[in-house]
């Protein structure tokens, strides 16, 4: 029995040869990426809590954002992982096209909804509690922060455009240079401009927002550029731009099989920037407990993030190539070994849970609140690894309706109500509050692990 559950679920070392050499450049990339958001997070919980409270805010607005534009490339990355399994660079070019014109009328719409509802929908998450920090502080910061993050809108959009086509033609090291390029640019912007070092005014939260949009347009132009100067390597780009026609088959398919994807991550993302909002009743300072958990957490959740992306390109070659039993055999141990990775990464982080919050310039109530925070989140991380590897299984396969489903559906029909009702109508501590929002996944997990084991997932979208 042992021996049956060792070969089925363990690979051996060609194996993970091959994950690593796909996994770890993205972790790396992802990694650097939130360590820079880490160190944004506490340069700026230095000047204030009112300051690093408006920026949570925003940034929350951010990551919807962020989300969306990762929606909209996966919408499309489907079938550019299959096309490349299939050596159809004409199908990785048209797929590249869509994502390019998706991400650009999601980044123009971002910028208009920002300018008109911005204030608006800062003032959604300004409430007093306990310990309330000053409200119109918090606004004027989290007003100013937004006013400057909208000019890197348009460059993050492009660059992940480029981005997500070369990782899944098989280049991710490159994205991980240009992340690595765009990290040190973000670190020196945010010496030099929160605390106005070297003979420059010390802008604050406004000065991250100012070094996190330079940071945008460095990797954009790297990867731009990059791209074109290797065309031989990666055929997908010449011509790319010489019309916007796609063939209309292809739209169709895109659209009923990969725009659910775009839907679901639109509808998920906005699901948990409305969870915060409902946590966010219970005062200010757990919005920056929250803030404070959430920032390194996300630094621990680019394991399993990653290894997902990495289910969805290695499957999804696998199922374009036709090789059925292999993409079962290799998802099944790839499930095993991003749940196995993240019990670690898990016990990592709760081991520093005291001490993180300490960090910050902030009141004790909010880091008291953070480590508690920091502790569930380390305690559900297998739990949510497993949960993102089974969503990335069935998308590799073009099962969006049911991703859907498994999905955002789940979290605005189970998480928002119990956490809004929870918040609102009970006396519940908010730490309470919190955990049952998280350990309510794990019905997710079982709906996730039915699905898989029935392999509704195991077909290939492109044809032959």
């Amino acid at each position: 029995m042992g021996q049956d559950f060792l070969k089925k679920c363990i690979g051996d070392k060609k194996f993970y040869r091959m994950v690593f050499l796909i996994v770890v450049p993205i972790i790396i990339q992802n990694g650097i990426t939130n360590f820079v958001s880490l160190l944004d997070n506490i340069m700026v919980g230095q000047v204030g809590t009112e300051q690093m409270s408006g920026v949570a805010i925003v940034n929350q607005f951010m990551t919807v954002f962020n989300i969306c534009i990762f929606g909209g490339v996966s919408s499309a990355g489907i079938f550019t992982a299959q096309f490349y399994g299939q050596g159809s660079q004409e199908g990785v070019r048209n797929t590249f096209r869509f994502k390019f014109m998706v991400c650009i009328l999601m980044a123009v719409l971002a910028i208009g909804m920002f300018g008109v509802a911005g204030d608006k929908l800062i003032m959604l998450y300004l409430h007093e509690g306990a310990q309330g920090g000053d409200i119109a502080k918090t606004l004027e910061y989290g007003r100013e922060y937004l006013a400057v993050m909208v000019f890197g809108i348009v460059p993050y959009a492009v660059s992940q455009t480029y981005a997500s086509t070369l990782r899944e033609t098989g280049q991710t090291v490159l994205p991980m240079k240009a992340g690595i390029a765009a990290v040190l640019v973000n670190l020196l912007g945010n010496y030099l401009l929160i605390f106005g070092k070297f003979g420059l005014p010390a802008l604050g939260a406004v000065g991250a927002a100012v070094a996190t949009d330079i940071a945008r347009v460095v990797e954009c132009a790297i990867l731009v550029a990059w791209t074109y100067c290797h065309r031989k390597e990666h055929p997908f780009i010449a011509g790319a731009f010489r019309t916007v026609k796609i063939p209309r088959d292809l739209t169709a398919n895109i659209v009923k099989k990969g725009i659910p994807i775009m839907l679901n991550e639109v509808a998920w993302s906005t699901g948990q920037a409305f969870l915060l909002q409902c946590y966010s009743v219970r005062g200010l300072s757990v919005v920056a407990g929250l803030n404070i958990s959430s920032t390194v957490s996300n630094l621990f959740n680019v394991v399993f993030l990653s290894i997902g992306g990495a289910i969805a390109i290695i499957v999804g070659q696998l199922l374009g190539a036709g090789k059925m039993e292999e993409a079962k055999d290799t998802d099944r141990k790839l499930l095993f070994f991003t749940v196995s990775t993240c019990f670690v990464c898990g016990s990592l982080l709760a081991l520093i849970s005291p001490f993180f919050p300490l960090i910050y310039n902030t009141s004790g109530e909010v880091q008291s609140l953070a480590t508690r925070f920091i502790l569930i989140s380390a305690g559900c991380m297998p739990l949510y690894a497993f949960m993102h590897g089974c969503y990335f299984t069935l998308r590799s396969g073009g099962k969006t309706w049911i991703t859907v489903l498994f999905d955002s559906v789940y979290v605005w029909a189970i998480d928002i109500p119990l956490a809004y009702v929870l918040a609102n109508f009970t006396g519940l501590p908010i730490v309470w509050v919190y955990l049952s929002c998280q350990l309510v996944e794990t019905l997710k997990c079982i709906l996730g692990y039915v699905l898989v084991k029935k392999g509704i997932w195991l077909q290939n979208i492109v044809g032959t």
